[in-house]
């Protein structure tokens, strides 16, 4: 409506204005024709009702007779010996019998229309015989306790018809017939699932076109109903459908009114099953004998439309003057490049535009200013101090903080750029916000886990020790565990009163970090000075010694012991710098390595799933986790050497019938390993060693092998194969399916039904 002129659009209110007279004469005369034409229209639909009624009861009377046919031909006796699945598969004979039973059932499919599948349960037995998925457990098909209930209203040695919802979400109408104990021994129940789809066919074969239509049981339960979503529920809920069932006719019509219109309701009720059809008519579409009654109207409406016209064009352009005079005026003066827009639109939009670009200038001006703000602290910690900073940082004492995020590895692993992008932008903010009002503080990330904190304050606070600077440090360390579920180690320099020392200071801090080393991470520590101290490294040679020697005779045991001795004169000493503790496990993993090698064992085979050692070790915060890296370090080795022949084949077996058996679940590795009763990594060692890939590419492997059978065998949709073998969405499903054969599983389908 914004590009057509104003003038139109009055013209167009005003001509709807005048066409009232017109709409209330056509309502009229739909009125009188609907009135005089509505018995016919009723008798007409009744009867139409009724041959859809009566095809349908003789197509489910097809699939009952056919059913109970199967059941009087002894088939199932075949197998009325086997009460266990194991029984059944326990040899050659007994699953030729329950095939022979499977292709019965396939062949009672195939007699009547719409049917969805059907299954034959033996009474207390754990398998049932089914078209849909074989011959399987109770516990691998859906639960069959709803035929207690169905059976609750059988009458009879017949069977019963139940409407229920399959766990693939396929509404049915199931017939389930229990063995008849007068012509067979065998006990047991043929069920036969006919698609609710099936039953909207026959409902709607009266080629009458009606606006809904229900199918209901004597309790009033939805069996069909054109809306999926009313399915089993009770119709008596729907407008007008409860004074029908509490109706005693077997069969009728009425008329309703509603907000979609008029409608006309017929119903017929069955004898056979005592199921009620009803059958919704918009009985506007049903009228065709308007064309008299028409032709009067469009000549009355004609002369309306056209005298209307005329007025409300004239009334239109006296009424849209003034504002088409006043934007004529404004781009004739004006330059906002807006155009094919009528005159309030036009207005509309040229507000808008000037407050869009004070917006857009208000925007430009933070971000320049907060850019200028991150360049002179940079330019500060580089030791070049600007005018800029002195603003900033008017107070005359500094500190510099430093935040580390620990485990950072493990935090980048765990969120992805956007994420951390985004929690750096949360923890500058509030780190500037949680200082005291007289200490001036700003943040700038530094990269690698890093913020840097320049803290400037005065007197005050540097008379009472920092005790403001030190509490919001602490909140700080809180809110960036809380924000980054993750921890953080927090490093702050010595003082200083010259802003030309902060390099000095950020050293400091970046050294004071390192102390987490010892100390653990999650703290904050201030620098102090070492006196020298520092220059001093100690080894610990014998450990080295007796710990080649344990390892040598597959002593772990011994080994952890020698660790934890080495971890004690680490923390024992008086002072130990980071780099020295990082030369102590470097040298041991070294020595080791080289131990090995010279020993002609492959470390290659050994490592192969833990990447560059040396990495690792240098990304480590705490002692306590280089220890813990260092126990599973030499587990393994011990684990390597240990091992034989036959053990990694037994272990090789294990895993190959565990992922055999649960490649369907969501495994975890690690506690798939702890159930072996081995180390992860080992565990991958020995898959790749016995297929030549991967575990992971393993375990996919076997679900598209599985999935390949299921598209060949099974009528299942791509969404429920890749259910069924494990994948929990279709897009994973078919990125692997693609990976291993090249294509997607329906183009694999297609090409196997028309190779078959």
């Amino acid at each position: 409506m914004k590009r057509f002129p104003m003038m139109l659009q009055l013209a167009l209110i005003l001509f709807c204005v005048m066409a009232v007279p017109t709409a209330i004469l056509t309502w009229y005369s739909g009125d009188q024709i609907l009135r005089n034409s509505e018995r016919a229209i009723a008798e007409s639909s009744l009867a139409g009702l009724n041959v859809s009624r009566s095809l349908n009861e003789n197509a489910l009377n097809v699939i009952a007779q056919n059913t109970i046919r199967l059941a009087d031909t002894h088939s199932f006796d075949r197998i009325r010996p086997y009460q266990t699945f194991a029984e059944l598969n326990s040899n050659f004979n007994n699953v030729s019998n329950a095939f022979a039973v499977h292709q019965d059932l396939l062949n009672l499919n195939k007699i009547g229309d719409g049917i969805y599948s059907s299954f034959f349960y033996l009474s207390d037995s754990d398998y049932v015989v089914s078209t849909d998925k074989g011959i399987t457990t109770l516990e691998g098909y859906e639960s069959i306790d709803w035929m207690q209930k169905a059976l609750a209203e059988r009458s009879g040695i017949a069977g019963v018809w139940y409407p229920r919802k399959l766990e693939s979400g396929v509404h049915v109408v199931s017939y389930v017939l229990p063995l008849n104990r007068l012509s067979t021994t065998t006990r047991g129940t043929i069920v036969v699932n006919m698609r609710e789809s099936q039953l909207e066919n026959y409902l709607r074969s009266s080629g009458t076109s009606e606006q809904a239509y229900l199918l209901m049981d004597s309790n009033g339960t939805i069996i069909s109903h054109n809306d999926k979503s009313l399915l089993l529920k009770n119709g008596g809920e729907e407008p007008f459908i409860r004074e029908i069932l509490d109706n005693p006719s077997s069969e009728g019509y009425t008329f309703q009114e509603l907000k979609d219109g008029r409608l006309l309701y017929t119903w017929s009720r069955s004898e056979l099953f005592g199921w009620i059809n009803v059958n919704v008519y918009s009985v506007h579409e049903l009228m065709t004998k308007t064309h008299t009654l028409q032709r009067n109207i469009i000549i009355l409406t004609a002369v309306i439309i056209f005298a209307g016209t005329v007025l409300t064009v004239f009334l239109a352009t006296w009424l849209s003057k003034p504002a088409r005079e006043l934007v004529r005026t404004l781009r004739r003066h004006g330059k906002l490049g807006i155009e094919g827009r009528n005159e309030l639109a036009y207005l509309n939009a040229a507000f808008r535009r000037m407050q869009e670009e004070g917006e857009d200038l208000q925007r430009l001006l933070n971000v320049r200013e907060q850019d200028s703000r991150s360049l002179a602290i940079h330019n500060l910690l580089q030791g070049e101090p600007t005018p800029q900073a002195a603003e900033m940082f008017p107070a005359p004492y500094f500190l510099v903080a430093v935040v580390s995020i620990d485990r950072y590895r493990k935090y980048v692993n765990k969120n992805n750029p956007e994420t951390r992008s985004y929690h750096r932008y949360l923890l500058i903010s509030n780190c500037e916000s949680l200082f005291p009002e007289d200490v001036y503080a700003r943040c700038i990330y530094q990269g690698d886990g890093c913020f840097v904190i320049v803290i400037n304050y005065g007197q005050a606070e540097y008379e009472s020790e920092g005790a403001g600077i030190h509490a919001a440090l602490g909140s700080i360390r809180d809110e960036a565990a809380a924000l980054l579920d993750h921890s953080v180690t927090i490093g702050v320099s010595s003082p200083t009163d010259m802003n030309d020392t902060i390099p000095d200071r950020v050293v400091e801090a970046m050294e004071v970090i390192k102390h987490r080393m010892i100390a653990g991470s999650g703290g904050i520590t201030y620098w102090k000075a070492k006196d020298g101290r520092d220059k001093k490294y100690i080894y610990p040679a014998n450990s080295e010694r007796r710990i080649l020697n344990f390892l040598d005779h597959g002593d772990l045991d011994s080994i952890i012991k020698e660790l934890d001795i080495i971890g004690g004169e680490i923390r024992s000493a008086e002072y130990i710098s980071y780099d020295n503790i990082l030369f102590i496990y470097n040298q041991l993993a070294g020595v080791t390595i080289r131990h090995l090698r010279e020993n002609n064992v492959s470390t290659a085979r050994i490592f192969a799933g833990r990447g560059n050692i040396y990495a690792a070790l240098a990304s480590i915060d705490t002692l306590d986790e280089l220890e813990e890296y260092l126990r599973e370090f030499y587990g393994e080795i011990v684990q390597y050497l240990a091992r034989t022949p036959g053990e990694a084949n037994n272990y090789g077996e294990r895993i190959i019938a565990y992922l055999n058996e649960h490649y369907r679940d969501e495994i975890v590795f690690e506690e798939m390993a702890k159930e072996i009763g081995i180390s992860y990594s080992y565990m991958r060692k020995i898959v790749y060693e016995i297929t030549g890939i991967s575990l992971i590419d393993y375990l996919n492997l076997l679900r598209i092998e599985k999935a390949k059978q299921l598209l060949v065998e099974s009528k299942l949709t791509i969404a429920q194969i890749a259910l069924e073998v494990g994948y929990f969405n279709v897009q994973s499903f078919n990125r692997f399916f693609r990976k291993f054969e090249g294509m997607p599983p329906s183009s694999y389908k297609a090409a196997k039904s028309k190779t078959s």
